[in-house]
């Protein structure tokens, strides 16, 4: 089964932001390393390309943030690997945008600095959580320069950009423009009083900065003023038509969840506009166009090409996997909040292009893992974060169960200390592990560590045994291969009690005294079922 296996921010001045963030091209990642189980597609198989969202590499990941994107891909691709396809899982560290920047002005620290601190700690909980990435990379190197420039040059070059001055929040104090990110203020839609200017994170809505109500610098304190500055803007509704094509076919084909559908049929709906794809910062890939030299790109527009020049890290012939649309199926993984970058921005900035790439077929999205009745919090200590399952003592295998158990696929979930406790207790212990004991504990006892042969006696009984998980085989492949995860491990477990049931029902440890042959099919039958 494969489960096993808001901090204050000083007040800074504009040469410290400057400071923070060298110049991109100075400090790219090496992320090449060789790959002895390099695997590219097959023609003929089923080659299935597996992503989790890139995860910020400007915090600790915590369970919400694990179950949502990493363990989730892991679990389904480990479940592909079983099944003898040709699958590869990529993921890695987020690591350009306004979100780096400030953390690197809280902690004192370079960008670079804070990149490399956290993309450490972000590969440590990974490696301890037992996910199986193909690669786990980072996007700050010369493949994502490259690539992002291409994908750019082939959209303006198609006529999909265009160019517009822009109101822009811009503060007098810092003698800078302020990013999204910088700027704090009260949600124009649902009041919430510390919505971002580029999300709210209270009513989830994408916003601008100029929209926020008594917007605030977030590093200074003080009030920014309007000025406009010119930026380039990838024309979504030139490439609607395109966009809503793929959306119908891919979805009716390959199963998108509902909560996916939901968010992109509303932006479809209320119409595509443009949407700006550069910034002025200084940390992220730079824009190659005259004129725009000084900006780098919008972290949303660069952010997702990332999977796949992090596959252009994993092997040179990133290509066979990305621009291979036959042979090639490709399968996300992320949280809710990601889905509108995932399904409009990036499938219609690979459209532009004009070039056959992998779209995306399925996608799997998970809602808000909560804990015990409130959201996750490190500046509050509210939660457990990845370094704290860690240290608790608990065995990995014990994590990874009870998150997969409770992933919330169509609604919230809650994690609680208690229900962990009750689900180790009563289904790894009682049902599962008990099981699975007493299967090989009896090999190991009456067969000297081997199963045995069956043989005629018996044989009704282990017939019956086959007959009832027989069908819920099926079922469990049949959800696993939906993603429907919850419902495969209740499956799984179900088909556990069935063991426990044959055992108990048939009781090999009485047959071993008078009837050897029998006790042989029965503690076969078990081991098989193993």
């Amino acid at each position: 089964f494969f489960f096993f296996s808001a901090i204050p921010i000083k007040m800074a001045e504009s040469k410290e932001i400057d400071g923070i963030c060298e110049q991109v091209g100075k400090v790219e990642v090496s992320d090449s390393k060789p790959n002895p189980a390099l695997k590219l597609p097959i023609p003929g198989q089923r080659n299935i390309l597996i992503t989790s969202a890139l995860p910020y590499v400007n915090n600790v990941p915590h369970l919400g943030n694990i179950i949502g994107c990493v363990l989730s891909a892991d679990c389904y691709a480990r479940f592909c690997r079983s099944r003898g396809h040709n699958c590869i899982y990529v993921c890695g560290t987020d690591e350009y945008g306004t979100a780096t920047e400030t953390k690197a002005l809280e902690e004192g620290l370079t960008c670079q600095e804070i990149c490399d601190k956290y993309h450490a700690i972000h590969r440590e909980i990974y490696e301890w959580f037992d996910i199986a990435f193909d690669k786990f990379g980072r996007t700050p190197t010369s493949q994502q320069t490259q690539i992002a420039q291409d994908i750019f040059w082939k959209n303006e070059n198609n006529g999909n950009l265009a160019e517009q001055e822009m109101q822009q929040l811009y503060s007098e104090k810092l003698e800078m423009f302020l990013a999204d990110r910088y700027v704090v203020g009260i949600c124009p839609k649902c009041k919430y009083e510390d919505a971002r200017g580029d999300q709210c994170d209270a009513c989830g809505n994408l916003l601008n900065p100029t929209e926020l109500i008594n917007a605030k610098c977030k590093f200074s304190g003080t009030t920014p003023v309007v000025r406009s500055t010119k930026h380039l803007f990838l024309d979504l509704p030139k490439l609607s038509d395109q966009l809503q094509a793929y959306i119908d076919n891919t979805s009716r084909l390959g199963g998108w969840t509902n909560n996916c559908l939901q968010v992109t049929n509303a932006w479809m709906r209320d119409g595509l506009k443009l949407r700006c794809i550069t910034r002025d910062l200084k940390w992220g890939t730079p824009v190659p166009k005259e004129g725009f030299t000084n900006k780098v790109f919008y972290v949303w527009f660069d952010a997702p090409i990332g999977y796949i020049s992090i596959t252009a890290n994993y092997t040179d012939e990133w290509e066979q996997w990305w621009k291979n649309p036959k042979d090639v199926e490709l399968v996300q993984f992320m949280g809710k909040d990601n889905v509108p970058f995932h399904t409009v921005i990036f499938p219609a900035s690979l459209i532009g292009t004009g070039e056959q790439w992998t779209m995306m077929k399925n996608i799997s999205v998970t809602e808000y893992l909560n804990y015990e009745g409130g959201k996750f919090s490190k500046s509050r200590g509210t939660g457990v974060f990845g370094n704290d399952a860690k240290e608790t003592g608990i065995p990995v295998e014990v994590w990874r169960y009870y998150l997969l158990s409770i992933r919330p696929e169509l609604s919230d979930t809650d994690f609680k200390w208690t229900d962990l406790a009750a689900k180790c207790n009563t289904e790894l212990l009682a049902n599962l592990g008990n099981f699975v004991n007493r299967a090989l504990m009896f090999v190991a006892k009456f067969f000297e560590g081997k199963v045995p042969i069956p043989t005629e006696s018996g044989l009704d009984a282990v017939r019956e045994l086959g007959a009832a998980i027989a069908p819920k085989v099926e079922e469990y492949l049949a959800a696993m291969e939906k993603i429907k995860i919850k419902e495969g491990i209740r499956l799984a477990m179900a088909i556990s009690a069935d063991g426990n049931k044959f055992l108990q029902d048939n009781k090999p440890w009485v047959a071993v005294k008078t009837d050897k042959d029998l006790c042989a099919t029965l503690v076969a039958g078990g081991g098989g079922l193993v």
